[in-house]
């Protein structure tokens, strides 16, 4: 399973720069003590901390420690926290950590939430306007 998701990290790596973020795999991510992305990305104004989930179907869950984690690093680093997703025969939808549902006990993207997520144009595009000074 583990080296799926690595297989996933890198072609969603491959999709950034295609749109021209710059973008690098986290070496240790979701096993170091310290909190870690699983993708840094960015423009060189810009920068996203980027974990990655991959499922069958929805609803997709992530454990309070796992957004606190991303978020903290986001913080810290000066990016913004995504949740990047990939359904089967789906493109990448993007969520900012604010887009997440929050229920008792974690967070989750069901299918009320999965529509609203962002394609990777509409998120790169984002950037770019930031990087020429325009108004989003």
């Amino acid at each position: 399973m583990k080296s799926k998701g690595s297989r996933f990290e890198r072609d969603l790596i491959a999709e950034l720069w295609k749109v021209g973020l710059a973008a690098i795999r986290v070496a240790g991510s979701g096993v170091s003590s310290f909190p870690c992305p699983d993708i840094i990305a960015g423009n060189g104004r810009v920068y996203l901390a980027i974990e990655v989930k991959m499922r069958k179907n929805l609803p997709l869950y992530l454990s309070n420690d796992e957004v606190e984690k991303l978020v903290s690093f986001a913080d810290d680093f000066g990016a913004e926290a995504y949740v990047a997703l990939k359904l089967p025969r789906k493109k990448w939808k993007f969520f900012p950590v604010r887009m997440l549902e929050r229920t008792e006990k974690n967070f989750k993207i069901d299918d009320s939430i999965y529509p609203l997520g962002l394609d990777i144009e509409e998120v790169a595009g984002k950037f770019f306007q930031d990087r020429l000074g325009e108004k989003v």
